[in-house]
Parts: C-alpha cells; sequence; structure tokens
C-alpha cells in the first residue's frame, strides 16, 4: 500500500498538477492538505474518475484537508480532539482496509508565525493535542500513520540554510522540542529512517528562486507508528513535480507499507 502526503496549496489552482501527480504516482492513498475549500467545492468527480473516494474536512479559502482512497475508508473522522472550539480544518482521520486495517491521521499543523503571539501559542498547544491523539492511538496497538504538513523543521540537516530560520516558529527550540516529545513516544519518522541523510526537502518558497537554488526545507512528515513502521519497505518524497507548470510549493511525500 502506497500511502502519499501533499500540501496542494489550493485545490483550486492545482487541480490538474494534483490529476497528473495521482496518474503517475499511483499512490492507494493520498492525505491532502490546504486543499483551501469548502466541502462542497471540492472537485471530486476529477478525482473519482480516477478510482479514488473522496473524504474533505474544507475550509473556505484557507486550512482544510482531505483523504483519497482506492481502498474503502471507515470511521471517518474530523477535527483533532482536545479543543470543542477549534474550528480550524486541520485534521481528518479514517481505518483503511488493505490485507489489515491501516488508522490514516492526515494533518496540517499550525504555521505558527509570527513569533510570540497567539498563533505560536495555538501551534504548541496543538501540538500537545496531537501527542495525546498519538498517545491514544498507541494504545490499540494497531498499525496507524500521521502525515501532512508539519510545519516542523526537525533538525539542522532538514534545512538548506538552517540559519535563515533560527527565529522562524517552524525551527524555534520549543517547536522542534514539541516534534521530538511526539516521536519520542515510539513513533518512525519514515524519510529518516530509510534516507539519514542530508539535502532531503519537500518545500522550497516561491520567493528569491528557492526552488532553482535547492534553498528547501523539510517539513512534510510521515509518522508510523511501531506497527506501521515494521511493514514499510520504501519511501520517498517526489521532488521532480515541484519544477512543473504551476506547481504547489510542497511536493508529495511517501511511504510504501506490506498492508
Amino acid at each position: 500500500m502506497k500511502i502519499a502526503s501533499f500540501n496542494i496549496n489550493g485545490i483550486k489552482a492545482r487541480a490538474q498538477a494534483l490529476c497528473d501527480w495521482l496518474d503517475s504516482a499511483q499512490p492507494d492513498v493520498a492525505l491532502l492538505q490546504e486543499i483551501k475549500s469548502v466541502d462542497e467545492a471540492f472537485p471530486r468527480e476529477l478525482i473519482e474518475e480516477r478510482g479514488y473516494s473522496v473524504e474533505t474536512h474544507g475550509q473556505k479559502s484557507f486550512n482544510g484537508v482531505a483523504i483519497l482512497s482506492k481502498l474503502p475508508l471507515e470511521d471517518v473522522r474530523r477535527g483533532l480532539p482536545g479543543d470543542d472550539n477549534d474550528e480550524q480544518a486541520r485534521w481528518i482521520e479514517a481505518t483503511v482496509i488493505g490485507k489489515t486495517a491501516l488508522r490514516l491521521c492526515g494533518l496540517y499543523l499550525p504555521n505558527g508565525n509570527p513569533v510570540p503571539g497567539p498563533k505560536y501559542d495555538y501551534k504548541l498547544a496543538w501540538m500537545e493535542r496531537l501527542r495525546a491523539r498519538a498517545i491514544e492511538l498507541l494504545k490499540s496497538e494497531a498499525p496507524f500513520v500521521m502525515a501532512g504538513d508539519y510545519n516542523i523543521i526537525p533538525q539542522p540537516m532538514d534545512a538548506a540554510k538552517p540559519e535563515a530560520w533560527e527565529k522562524d516558529a517552524l525551527f524555534l527550540p520549543e517547536s522542534r522540542a514539541a516534534f521530538q516529545r511526539i516521536t519520542n513516544l515510539g513513533l518512525t519518522d519514515a524519510i529518516r529512517a530509510r534516507h539519514p541523510g542530508a539535502g532531503l526537502y519537500s518545500f522550497w518558497d516561491y520567493q528569491a528562486g528557492a526552488w532553482q537554488r535547492n534553498n528547501g526545507i523539510r517539513i512534510d512528515h510521515l509518522l508510523l507508528s511501531p506497527q506501521a513502521a515494521d511493514l514499510m519497505t520504501d519511501c520517498g518524497i517526489d521532488k521532480e513535480i515541484r519544477g512543473y507548470d504551476k506547481p504547489s510549493d510542497h511536493v508529495p511525500v511517501w511511504a510504501e507499507l506490506d498492508l
């Protein structure tokens, strides 16, 4: 089972680019972030004609997450537990049924800038809720994947120019420590497990020729439970599509599990 995560930066602007990637990469499941669309406006017909079922948790103009799956989905839930007043569409869960069941968690973690301020406080509080959800899922001892745009640069090697990010919410020590507290529960960063070296990025800004200069950062992650990590056979980053026409500033990251 090939599971991918892709921040598409607006389904309206990127529908054709998304379909082209689905046609070429053929993921069994794709977790999308920043669809920037209400549920009713999502172009599900384009996706469904490619053999995918579509589950969305949308929001007008910003945020929004979705699950596209060629396999049956069950028990779809929307919204990260822990704050009934949180109206931002950043979390969607479902169980996908392959040879065995796998819990999928698609997430768009808050950016947190500017720092300090309420947006950064929200980011850290959201990450603590994420950690609490991971603890709950681990108790089941069933395989699960938490995949999406984490807006976290875990280590200096995950940025071409780490010094440029030292005061940014994506790279502050408190942000990285919060991410570490989640992985320390026993979760595996899929890309780092297979590709431990530097120079792997999933985001290049549209400004200042970042793509042409390969001035990127790695902020899109797939975190695997121990049971899921045992099943991983491969993983990667589809870097080349950043150079395509009208690209997202992110590229897909993916993992293949023996499921």
